[in-house]
Formats: structure tokens, sequence, C-alpha cells
């Protein structure tokens, strides 16, 4: 009996490479066995709908933006079916993580032979996150850097409009609480991940993060209170060398935030709206993605 596959694609995603061989990835699933329903994205986000539970596997082909509108859907079905994921946009650090192939068809031959991995997902007050949930300096990058520019300049992009927010680093007070105390100050960066791979960048002692461990990897970063600390701050950024003076690294599974005004969060590279009072918890092993064979 063949297993039913809700196959959803963005194809715009990236340059919009995978029309070039949408066919032989749908002929590559159906000699697997699977009946394939295929669905394009929409703009409104609503890519898993209800109901959608009575797919065995849904398969999710695009950047990390498609892959974080079709978790949000899937976490709210009564009973998860299985997922794949097929990345095709500019950066894909969630990929990058689990080792999924960028190549469409490789990555299609790996859901189509490969086994179930549950993975980790976070909650920030009602919306879900695959691989991290960002506020300060860079993170409206992702969300305001054109879809043209990335597909002409890929990474590149993002750096180049990142700079273009070097003179205007803003800095926010936040506490938080968390697991193992609690944290108040001025901050002008801060990430809640769960990923080796950030903005396209390995993330140094990626041997120390497991994204099955049900706990965060936290980085938040102080405000400069002069130039000379602000260059040192984007110099240990840019060396990934986390310099405790003006640095803060723990893990822990949730996490309580408030801030004295509104701030922009980014959750996989989307707008995830302005609160002030924030809670994350960490969804342990809520979502079973199909990775390579054999992992």
């Amino acid at each position: 009996m063949k297993k039913k596959m809700l196959f959803l694609i963005n194809p715009h995603a990236g340059k919009s490479e995978i029309r070039n061989c949408l066919l032989d990835i749908i002929d590559l699933f159906t000699k697997h066995d699977f009946s394939v329903t295929t669905r394009t994205t929409q703009p409104s986000g609503k890519n898993v709908k209800e109901g959608d539970d009575r797919y065995d596997l849904i398969v999710c082909c695009g950047g990390d933006g498609t892959l974080n509108e079709s978790v949000n859907g899937l976490m709210e079905l009564k009973s998860r079916p299985l997922f794949g994921y097929i990345p095709t946009g500019t950066v894909n650090d969630f990929a990058t993580s689990l080792g999924l192939s960028r190549n469409p068809l490789e990555a299609a031959e790996a859901i189509a032979k490969g086994s179930a991995f549950a993975c980790d997902v976070g909650l920030f007050n009602e919306k879900y996150f695959t691989y991290i949930a960002a506020f300060g300096a860079f993170t409206e990058v992702s969300y305001q850097t054109p879809q043209q520019a990335k597909n002409i300049f890929g990474r590149t992009a993002y750096i180049l409009e990142g700079i273009k927010q070097l003179p205007n680093i803003k800095s926010y007070h936040v506490s938080f609480e968390y697991s193992g105390g609690k944290i108040e100050d001025d901050f002008i960066f801060g990430m809640i991940t769960n990923s080796s791979s950030v903005g396209g960048f390995q993330v140094n002692n990626k041997t120390d993060i497991f994204m099955d461990d049900g706990l965060f990897e936290v980085t938040l970063v102080k405000g400069a209170k002069n130039l000379t600390e602000r260059r040192m701050i984007i110099n240990s950024l840019l060396l990934q060398e986390a310099d405790s003076n003006f640095i803060y690294t723990f893990k822990t599974s949730e996490l309580h935030i408030v801030s004295e005004s509104d701030i922009p969060w980014t959750l996989d590279g989307e707008f995830g709206g302005a609160p002030r009072e924030v809670n994350i918890t960490n969804q342990n092993r809520a979502l079973k993605i199909i990775t390579v064979p054999d992992k």
C-alpha cells in the first residue's frame, strides 16, 4: 500500500533552481511507493493545514522561512506525521546542522531512504522556531534583505545588508530568567539557538551542541560604552571568540525575558513580532524529521 506524502514547494526559494529538477524529485518519490500530493507555499504562511495529519509524511522544499512556516503548521496538528526537508534557500542553517544535502535530488533520496530523528523545537510565546530566536544587531537583516539580492549575491547579501546597520546598533535593557539564574543588563544582541550553524557560519564547539537534548544554547552580547568597546565586541563576534567581559553564554531549557521597550525578534530568519515579554521553552524531541540513512 502506497504511503501518502504531502510535498510543499516554495518555487521562489534561493535561485528557484528547484524548478529544474522538480519532476525528477516527484518521480523519485513515486518510485519509492509514495502517493504524492503537491502544494505550493502561499504568502499567508498556511502551508500545513488542519486535516494534513492524514498524510504519512510531509516534505517541505524551500528556505529557512518556508521551513519555519511548515513546522508551525505541523506542530498544531493533533497527530504529527513524519517530516522531510529539502533545503533550497540561501543559507539553510537548520539543514546544515542536520547534515542534509544541498543537492535537491540527494536530499530527496535521503528522505526516501533515511530514518527519523526526533529533534527539539522552540516555542516562542505562541510561535514555534526550529533553530534560532534572536533580537538586536543584524537580526533584521534576514527579513529585510530583498529576495533578488539573496538570489544574486547569496550569503554576501546578508553581510552587505548587515554592514549598513553598524552605525545604528541599538541596545536594549533586558532581564533573562533561566533555569540557572537571572541576568539583567543592556544588550545589543541576543540569540537562543538549537543549531551548529547560524547565518551560514559554523558555531565553535559544535561538538557540544545536540539538537535533541532539550537544551538551547544562549548567547547575549552586552552594549558597548564607547567606540573602543564596540570594536572589541565586533571583533569578538567575527572571530567567534566569546569575550566574557562582553558576552554571556549558557544552556537552558526555558527562558523568561522582559525588556523595558519593544524589541523586534527574528524567528528562523522571519519577523517574530516585538513583544516586551517573552517565554521560550524547549519542546524536547517534538519534531520527527527524516535525516540521512543510518544517522
